[in-house]
């Protein structure tokens, strides 16, 4: 089962990812509640995903890289932006997400602009650590 919550994390970050894309896009639309919907689904799929990674790590500790070259740069350039930014999108989505359900539309507005760029990067940067990691050097 603990072999298995890498995929879990992967697949939990594409459906964050797509769920915020969805967001935005009914949110250009003028579709309050669909956005609704989608954003607080995002945030739900976003615990849970921190649920699974954090239990992950604390069962198998950490996996190393084991790529050489010019690869081994691209990796962890790519897995420290997203670790940081993972870092600070936690109290941004509360934040937005908060002043969403509270209907404080300008204030959310302001820091979603934020939010929004942030946590779709961290999504997506999720699944690329992932196939990194994972699938291309399948060893692990």
């Amino acid at each position: 089962m603990i072999e298995s919550l890498p995929t879990i994390n992967a697949l939990l970050n594409s459906t964050s990812a797509i769920l915020l894309l969805t967001g935005y896009f009914f949110i250009r639309k003028g579709n309050r509640e669909a956005h609704k919907r989608c954003m607080i689904g995002t945030f739900s799929v976003s615990i849970l995903f921190l649920i699974s990674y954090l239990t992950y790590h604390a069962y198998h500790g950490t996996t190393r890289f084991p790529g050489e070259g010019w690869i081994r740069p691209v990796y962890f350039t790519i897995l420290g932006t997203h670790t940081i930014l993972a870092a600070a999108i936690v109290p941004l989505a509360i934040i937005t997400l908060r002043r969403g359900l509270k209907n404080a539309i300008p204030k959310h507005k302001a820091i979603a602009r934020w939010t929004f760029p942030i946590w779709l990067y961290v999504s997506v940067t999720g699944v690329v650590v992932y196939f990194m990691l994972y699938h291309l050097y399948p060893q692990h």
